[in-house]
């Protein structure tokens, strides 16, 4: 990569190196565990013009998402996140019944869009992997399978109608043609229409060690002043923004087209004053994070080889693609982690990408009472300690590696 994907600009830095991975969600069936598995570099840089974060796209997202392991509606705090932002939006934008027209880009299974069809709104999916895009129709959500690019959004728009409101949640990081997709959104959108888009924050992803968020469906990463930079390419302007729990830290960006955005609330100028006061216009915001991604590195494999020693088990919960990232870059293989469960069936009988550690379903946790659970999404702590409170009965406990190695003794 020796250009920018916003602005051209062959002014990049180097903010963390990875090494080489393979793609994330990339799981392995029993007769793959011979073959040759292919890795690609995970440097994440930052662009000192627009100070747009990235990593190179070194595998296109027709590799990643034509077929995709990741459902949403697994995680049970993501859809009722899902049911409050679509019961927030209808009030805050007056969404009708009958008469108003939702689209929301990279749908997955409906998670989002059943709670809009359920209130009566007319809405469409737009997602392009084919299997979850199947589950969501067998749901009863309409969905088109495809890739926003402007012809897709100028040809969904030709058949359907200006949308009301376009939402696009944890996508808008997972495409390389940023500037191709933005316009996309713009094609979709009525004039007065609005856009909604969930991305992880730069800042937080910093300010909380969350590097392992960092792997290749994920080609860049957004401060509120970049991500306002990506709308105004595509005729978008950012009007407002919240700040969000999920993923660990989140912005949810409220556009508008140009001609109907007026000026940005005072939440914009307020998260644009903390990510200045943070450095993050500037390289002195980045310099220390390598470092710091090395410590949460030392310390995850000093606990596995500690407690290995020692005679005790460790096992994994969950099968995240950020997990992928941290096992793969701790060099954490099954002599450690033996196995890791999950509640997604799709991942039954697999093994990671790269780590071949079993994937397993979660009763095999109490089956087996472990003395320590590896929790991989730690960004669903509050939920995950809820669901796994059942380790107290046998005295085990649960592991969060990021920000910092925690073990917590849970409460029955």
């Amino acid at each position: 990569m020796t250009r920018c994907r916003l602005c051209g600009s062959t002014a990049l830095e180097s903010v963390v190196d990875l090494g080489a991975t393979p793609p994330c969600e990339s799981f392995l069936a029993a007769d793959q565990l011979d073959l040759p598995e292919p890795t690609y570099p995970l440097h994440l840089r930052v662009c000192t013009d627009c100070w747009l974060a990235q990593i190179p796209p070194l595998i296109t997202p027709e590799e990643t998402f034509t077929q995709y392991a990741y459902f949403s509606s697994y995680s049970t705090s993501w859809v009722e996140h899902a049911r409050t932002f679509v019961d927030d939006a209808v009030g805050r934008l007056d969404l009708r019944e009958r008469e108003s027209f939702v689209v929301e880009v990279a749908s997955n299974d409906g998670y989002l869009l059943r709670h809009v069809r359920e209130r009566g709104i007319r809405c469409l999916g737009i997602e392009p992997s084919v299997n979850v895009g199947a589950a969501a129709r067998e749901a009863g959500v309409p969905t088109v399978t495809a890739f926003l690019d402007p012809d897709t959004g100028a040809g969904v728009r030709a058949e359907h109608g200006p949308a009301d409101l376009v939402v696009a949640n944890n996508v808008y990081a997972h495409i390389p043609d940023v500037v191709g997709f933005t316009r996309g959104l713009r094609a979709l959108v009525a004039d007065e229409g609005w856009v909604s888009i969930e991305v992880q924050h730069l800042l937080t992803l910093i300010e909380e060690n969350q590097y392992d968020t960092i792997y290749h469906e994920h080609f860049q990463y957004y401060t509120v002043a970049s991500a306002a930079r990506a709308l105004a390419s595509g005729g978008l302007t950012l009007v407002d923004v919240e700040l969000l729990p999920t993923h660990g830290g989140s912005i949810r960006l409220w556009a508008r087209p140009a001609e109907a955005a007026g000026e940005p609330s005072n939440r914009v100028v307020e998260v644009l004053d903390r990510e200045k006061a943070a450095g993050l216009s500037e390289l002195s915001g980045y310099t220390e994070f390598s470092a710091r991604v090395a410590t949460v590195r030392r310390n995850l494999l000093r606990f596995l080889v500690e407690a290995a020693e020692r005679g005790e088990t460790v096992v994994g919960y969950g099968a995240p693609g950020k997990g992928n990232t941290l096992l793969n870059h701790c060099g954490v293989r099954p002599d450690l982690l033996p196995y890791t469960v999950d509640r997604n069936p799709y991942k039954h009988g697999r093994f990671t990408p790269g780590t071949r550690i079993p994937v397993l379903p979660p009763e095999r946790i109490a089956e087996d009472r472990p003395d320590y659970v590896l929790v991989l999404p730690w960004n669903l702590r509050a939920e995950l300690t809820e669901q796994l409170s059942f380790v107290h009965a046998w005295g085990g406990r649960l592991v969060f590696p990021i920000p910092e190695l925690s073990i917590v003794e849970v409460k029955p």
